[in-house]
């Protein structure tokens, strides 16, 4: 075993001297950070006030929201700061605490995702049993499923890299991720890797089949309906599609970009890469749900004006 240290600071490397325009950047971050907050403020309030949206699937929207401004709190203040500094070091317990942030608020989006494609799946094959299986309780079993089974599966993710031995403390990232601790660790991190892939597997890999699953049942079920059906299908099912696709892209770059060697890539392209999956679902989520829901976009645009 090399020699370790006990590392009371982690450095992190990805941030670029960009000079003066750092100012520019904080700027643009700042105002990037209040639309997040402001647009899933909006989600949230108008489906708390309207009695007509107290239904299961808007109710799963406003848990997006919900999770857009506990992920993007977890990140953004950090960061703001950061951009505006000449050095980057992290207190060791402030460290693993965004890290559990960051990866709870990952896997909170991709189980909340999959709870909506269940609903939507039970709405379009089971119409006639929806309420009855739909109920509060349901929704309560539901939700309390997905934000507790990846709190609990993140706890003791972070207790097994917070108790290696590093060799150094440089993290090449923006923000804290937990392979990039792990991969400092001056002793085998065998445990490490086989619980993080089992975790992976059960909070990435199998809500993505799952959803999968049923929107090919649910494509089935269209597949010999009217124009008219397939519509409504498509008007109610369509916000979550992007919203799916374009985090399962995000989050399989992200994935990606932990593994390969980040010195071998431009540091611009780098630094926007690993900020993907940090700001693009909540700025997207309050802006496809708001938009491509009529009832939601009806009750905000009241609210507005």
């Amino acid at each position: 075993m090399e020699n370790s240290t006990v590392c009371f600071y982690f450095n992190l490397t990805m941030f670029v001297n960009i000079g003066h325009y750092r100012y520019l950047a904080f700027v643009f971050c700042l105002l990037l950070y209040s639309f997040i907050v402001s647009a899933n403020l909006v989600i949230i309030l108008v489906i708390s006030r309207e009695r007509t949206l107290h239904e299961p699937m808007y109710m799963f929207v406003s848990l997006l929201s919900v999770n857009s401004l506990y992920g993007s709190t977890g990140f953004f203040p950090r960061f703001l700061r950061d951009l505006l500094s000449d050095t980057h070091l992290i207190s060791r317990p402030a460290c693993f605490s965004q890290i559990y942030v960051i990866y709870t608020y990952a896997s909170y989006e991709m189980t909340i995702l999959s709870i909506i494609a269940y609903d939507r799946y039970v709405a379009v094959c089971h119409p006639l049993h929806y309420h009855r299986k739909m109920t509060s309780t349901t929704v309560i079993k539901l939700a309390a499923l997905a934000w507790i089974f990846p709190a609990f599966g993140l706890i003791a993710c972070i207790y097994l890299s917070a108790r290696l031995p590093l060799c150094g403390n440089e993290i090449q990232k923006v923000f804290c991720a937990n392979w990039n601790v792990v991969k400092l660790s001056c002793v085998t991190t065998v445990a490490n890797n086989i619980y993080g892939l089992l975790l992976t597997i059960s909070t990435v890999f199998f809500p993505l089949f799952y959803v999968l699953y049923t929107y090919l049942r649910i494509v089935l079920v269209c597949w010999n309906s009217s124009a008219e059906f397939k519509g409504k299908v498509l008007q109610n099912c369509l916000p979550h599609v992007i919203s799916f696709v374009i985090y399962s892209i995000i989050g399989f770059c992200d994935i990606a970009l932990s593994r390969y060697n980040i010195e071998e890539i431009n540091p611009f392209v780098a630094v926007i890469l690993s900020l993907e999956f940090v700001v693009i679902p909540p700025v997207l989520n309050p802006l496809v749900y708001g938009l491509k829901l009529p009832e939601i976009r009806k009750h905000i645009l009241r609210l507005l004006s």
